[in-house]
């Protein structure tokens, strides 16, 4: 029969909401490298260049890549569950590409522009 009183070997690691957190370096020392943050500023790196791509001007193009999928997510809903033909279908998501379109491209220019706005009074 096995023994069911004996002692854990390593420290359960879980807290209240489930989540195991990782322990941290318990090996050697960090070298010069490692501690100037290699990892760290490679993570760094990824979220500037989130901030530069919002600082950018909206497109057309992007505008126009987007309303192409909202309208083709509006087909298959009028094809799929509103059981429409799908010939009428598709003339009513080449019309929704051209009010999407300029739509998208008004609402990112205006959301840009308010964005440029704080950042210069964050800047003042």
């Amino acid at each position: 029969m096995a023994n069911t009183k004996r002692k854990r070997k390593t420290k359960h690691r879980g807290n209240a909401a489930g989540m195991v957190e990782s322990r941290g370096r318990t090996g050697r020392k960090p070298s010069a490298e490692e501690k100037t943050g290699g990892k760290k500023a490679a993570g760094a790196g990824k979220s500037g260049e989130r901030l530069n791509r919002l600082d950018q001007p909206p497109t057309w193009r992007s505008a126009g890549v987007r309303a192409v999928l909202a309208s083709g997510a509006f087909f298959g809903f009028l094809v799929l569950f509103f059981k429409r033909p799908p010939q009428s279908s598709a003339i009513v998501a080449v019309l929704m590409i051209g009010l999407y379109t300029p739509l998208g491209f008004y609402t990112d220019m205006w959301m840009h522009r308010r964005r440029m706005r704080k950042q210069q009074e964050e800047s003042k």
